[in-house]
């Protein structure tokens, strides 16, 4: 990561003394989370920790998980603290877990799609010309890049014909929810479980319904959180599918089945997600394996009586998290933790550790 005057200008330094509530966090469990990016996997997006700076800093992260003070000692002496100076904000977010078939039934009847063939990505460097800027996929076939249809149009069957089925759901709310986290756990009818995840979407911009519905005069922001959303749908079923149609954007998936059980969904950095540690974040902005000390005003979802202030790892992302100072907090899996994951709309204050120059190299240990 970048040092000294290379630091982006709204980085402001700090001390871990002056980090309100650092000393109560767990750093061990902290640090066991960033040890997920030891060695760098294969294929993960790239990331402003170069290849070296990982390599000087994981043998002697290894050797700091013997203990909570020895993961703080390293934490402390192999790191410089930086504060965003920007008002930050934290949403919440989930693994659905809900019941599905693999075939459809008159019961299972909503599809999740796997991704169409010629799916790509198109970045600013290899946009064709007059190509809508706020298109961020497209779909190339014969050569020549076009665009996808949108969540409407896929909702009244512009892919029908193409078998993209992947699997099938009871509930076009869960479909819906699935969408937004981009992950699920699902309970098939022969008893099996099923995880899928995000495996590319169709580019268009995303549209929070419930930012609509404050909008136009419905409730307010508290009103809409996860469980207050869901039953203004289930009170308005006929404005149900017309405003999923404002959300333009469109998520494929795909089944994961090299992960296990135990292990959280798959996040963008491609690694397990875990629960209270992940933040998603603009990798535009914070780069997948930085570490985030977060703090915020409501209370931990994990220890009583705490405001929730704990160190994070960037791994994840998602198409609504934006901006220097937003993230988006892995809260687990299933109903309660989405219970937990929609309560969360709050400001925050975000504390990037920067690496210190002159990392230990490999082999080396905690002094």
């Amino acid at each position: 990561m970048a040092q000294g005057p290379d630091l982006p200008g709204h980085y402001e330094k700090t001390s871990f003394a002056a980090i309100e509530d650092w000393q109560n966090d767990n750093h061990l469990d902290a640090l066991k989370s960033f040890l997920r990016f030891c060695p760098v996997p294969e294929g993960a997006p790239e990331s402003r920790y170069a290849s070296e700076d990982l390599k000087r800093l994981c043998p002697a992260a290894w050797e700091a998980v013997a203990s909570g003070a020895s993961a703080r000692t390293f934490l402390e002496s192999r790191f410089k603290p930086y504060r965003i100076a920007q008002k930050g904000f934290v949403t919440g977010y989930y693994e659905p877990e809900v019941d599905a078939s693999r075939t459809r039934t008159d019961i299972f009847k909503v599809p999740l799609l796997k991704k169409p063939d010629g799916l790509e990505p198109v970045s600013s460097d290899r946009r064709p010309a007059g190509w809508p800027v706020n298109l961020s996929h497209g779909r190339r076939a014969g050569g020549v890049l076009s665009e996808l249809p949108d969540r409407g149009a896929i909702m009244d069957g512009a892919l029908v014909d193409e078998g993209l089925e992947l699997v099938w759901l009871a509930d076009p709310v869960d479909a819906y929810f699935i969408h937004v986290q981009g992950s699920a756990r699902l309970k098939l009818t022969d008893g099996t479980v099923m995880r899928v995840g995000y495996a590319g979407k169709s580019g268009h911009p995303y549209t929070g319904i419930g930012k609509l519905l404050v909008d136009r005069g419905e409730g307010t922001p508290e009103d809409f959180t996860m469980s207050g959303l869901r039953a203004w749908l289930a009170e308005h079923p006929e404005e149900r599918d017309p405003l999923f149609r404002e959300n333009r954007s469109y998520i494929f998936f795909r089944e994961i089945q090299d992960i296990d059980p135990d292990q959280g969904p798959i996040g963008a950095a491609g690694l397990p997600l875990t629960p209270g540690r992940s933040l998603a974040v603009d990798p535009k902005e914070i780069p997948y394996g930085s570490l985030v000390f977060v703090s915020a005003s409501f209370d931990d979802f994990e220890t009583a009586d705490r405001p929730f202030a704990r160190l994070m790892v960037t791994d994840d992302t998602g198409s609504a998290i934006r901006g220097r100072a937003r993230g988006d907090i892995f809260v687990g899996s299933g109903a309660a933790s989405g219970e937990t994951a929609g309560a969360i709309r709050h400001a925050a204050e975000f504390i990037v550790l920067v690496p210190e120059p002159g990392s230990p190299e490999p082999g080396g240990g905690v002094d």
